[in-house]
């Protein structure tokens, strides 16, 4: 990933880089979340673990940081003998949009706060005359 804005915004990025760029989300995340994506219904994480080729503990993990995101959704499925296990499915993708442009404009508008504070603190600085020495 780039370090400054301009080298992002020169970067030839596809819409899963948002995965990244949004929430810091691993390789192995934006797989986990694929495979999920490309199942044709919810899976379990021993499932996740078998599609991406990880072991089921990285796997969890990896499932945990979509959950934390929103990316992903945990529902509880019951045996009808007692017990029961997880499975795992994306969250609408419109709501996950809706989620990201809230926070672009949640970053936008703290970013036009402080180039503002900059200009001021700056702009204040060089309209002050150098203090004559005696």
């Amino acid at each position: 990933m780039p370090d400054s804005m301009t080298e992002q915004l020169q970067q030839d990025m596809e819409c899963e880089g948002l995965l990244e760029c949004f929430h810091g989300l691993k390789q192995l995340d934006k797989e986990c979340f694929q495979a999920l994506v490309n199942a044709d219904e919810p899976l379990t994480v021993d499932e996740v673990a078998e599609a991406v080729d990880r072991e089921r503990s990285t796997a969890y993990r990896a499932v945990q940081r979509l959950l934390q995101t929103g990316f992903i959704q945990k529902e509880q499925i019951n045996y009808d003998q007692g017990g029961y296990y997880h499975v795992y499915r994306p969250t609408d993708p419109s709501k996950i949009a809706d989620e990201m442009q809230r926070m672009l404009n949640d970053w936008y508008a703290k970013m036009g706060q402080l180039i503002g504070e900059f200009e001021q603190k700056y702009e204040d600085r060089s309209e002050t005359p150098p203090q004559a020495q005696s």
